[in-house]
């Protein structure tokens, strides 16, 4: 299995989201954070970060846990509907996950 991150605009995440549920990946999370993504505008999503040291963006962190062999379909879904304009819009990392605990009973599902 493989877990899947990847750091995106924001105003692509639900269209990736979509995609993917399209796709049928459901089992997914996304996380706000701050990036240094080029912006998209600078005047509407640069933010200052006093952690960061300097201007940061709005980005999301989608992450899913997935079969190998699914991978390649994953990552191309990903980069291509969360792409924006002609600089980089992303990064998609792809990470060996080495065991998958289900919480709960014995019907629980794994991812």
């Amino acid at each position: 299995m493989k877990l899947i991150k990847a750091f995106i605009h924001h105003v692509r995440a639900a269209s990736v989201v979509e995609a993917l549920a399209d796709a049928g990946y459901r089992n997914l999370t996304l996380h706000d954070v701050k990036g240094m993504l080029k912006p998209i505008n600078k005047k509407r999503q640069m933010d200052f970060s006093d952690d960061a040291d300097g201007l940061v963006i709005s980005e999301v962190r989608l992450s899913l846990v997935v079969e190998d062999h699914e991978v390649d379909a994953v990552t191309a879904i990903i980069s291509t509907v969360a792409r924006v304009g002609p600089h980089i819009s992303g990064y998609v990392y792809v990470s060996p996950v080495e065991q998958v605990i289900a919480i709960g009973g014995p019907d629980a599902a794994s991812p």
